[in-house]
């Protein structure tokens, strides 16, 4: 059977009341507090969560909701966040929804059932309505990568400069010679598609370049999307020289495509990918690519929802807006003249 509260007060002479305070996040005396942690690992005592989320009414979890588990950006984020949060005596809810806006609104009902202390989303609904009984319900929400415009107000946000990012990457290949290139972007309508082709068109109209719409295509941020797109651009009357593509997954299947193409990179075609990440070193070494600090992404996701629960009376929307770098290699060369 086991251990109970009284249990534990048996054991270590103290009162219910210091054993509460001490397990719910109170300040107790040291020796006390000694007394307890014995007890608790003698009697293998495990607190009841669900009564005391009842009497603190916080649950001690973060509901994540995200597009696609597989995506290993998303996790490499999911890791970093979760490391902090569990150091801070948060648990993590992962909810996958398939890039369906369906599936996403549904976790959000399912996280809010389960009482979570808060919701960190990477969004698929670029309209926010998923989102609207959790803001009526005042949990806190922060939104990772993807802005929604119509809740810039309401609700935090983590991001990265991806309009900047992007003419990182159009800058490099025109200060090269290239004059055709060809951008393989995400899924329509995104706040973070939106904000790279937005980077790209800029940086062509400031080297005094009409953008071309043959050059454009939509990968939806997957593999197969990358692969797609990459065949569609090298088979055009008249292809581009240089590719950029705007995520890792895509930058895989895009890299894919050329081989199976026999197109070299950079002698044939130059290119530049999107985030540094250990698959591509044993596939595909030494890319040029714009990188996410995915890592940092994560802590200030964590550190942010922490500061959210903490200070739910007096908190602040506010974004946060990360940059990204140009990391050098050897997949782009000189456009000869």
């Amino acid at each position: 059977m086991a251990a109970t509260m009284k249990d534990l007060a048996r054991e270590t002479g103290l009162g219910l009341a210091t054993l509460s305070k001490y397990f719910n996040g109170g300040t107790v005396r040291d020796k006390n507090r000694l007394l307890i942690e014995a007890a608790v690992k003698k009697l293998h005592y495990v607190p009841n969560e669900v009564a005391r989320s009842l009497k603190t009414q916080q649950s001690r979890v973060i509901g994540v909701i995200i597009p696609e588990l597989s995506n290993a950006f998303i996790t490499s984020i999911i890791s970093s966040m979760e490391d902090i949060l569990r150091r801070h005596d948060y648990a993590v809810i992962v909810c996958d929804c398939r890039s369906d806006p369906k599936r996403e609104k549904e976790a959000v009902e399912f996280l809010m059932h389960r009482r979570v202390d808060g919701l960190i989303n990477m969004a698929t609904d670029a309209t926010g309505d998923h989102l609207k009984a959790a803001l009526e319900a005042n949990i806190p929400i922060l939104l990772v990568d993807r802005l929604i415009n119509s809740l810039r107000s309401r609700v935090s946000a983590v991001i990265i400069d991806n309009v900047y990012a992007s003419g990182q990457a159009v800058h490099k290949l025109l200060d090269l010679g290239h004059r055709k290139i060809g951008l393989v972007l995400g899924s329509q309508h995104l706040y973070t598609t939106d904000a790279r082709l937005t980077g790209y068109l800029s940086a062509l109209r400031d080297a005094g370049i009409t953008p071309d719409d043959r050059y454009i295509r939509y990968g939806d941020y997957t593999m197969d999307g990358g692969y797609q797109a990459v065949q569609e651009l090298v088979k055009l009357d008249d292809p581009p020289t240089a590719l950029f593509i705007t995520n890792f997954e895509m930058t895989l299947g895009g890299m894919l495509a050329l081989q199976q193409n026999g197109i070299e990179v950079p002698k044939d075609l130059s290119v530049i990918g999107f985030d540094k990440l250990e698959l591509f070193g044993g596939i595909f070494p030494d890319l040029t690519l714009i990188r996410q600090p995915q890592l940092g992404i994560g802590r200030e996701c964590a550190n942010l929802m922490l500061d959210m629960l903490s200070n739910r009376e007096s908190y602040s929307p506010r974004i946060v807006t990360l940059t990204t770098e140009l990391t050098e290699g050897s997949s782009v060369r000189p456009l000869n003249p």
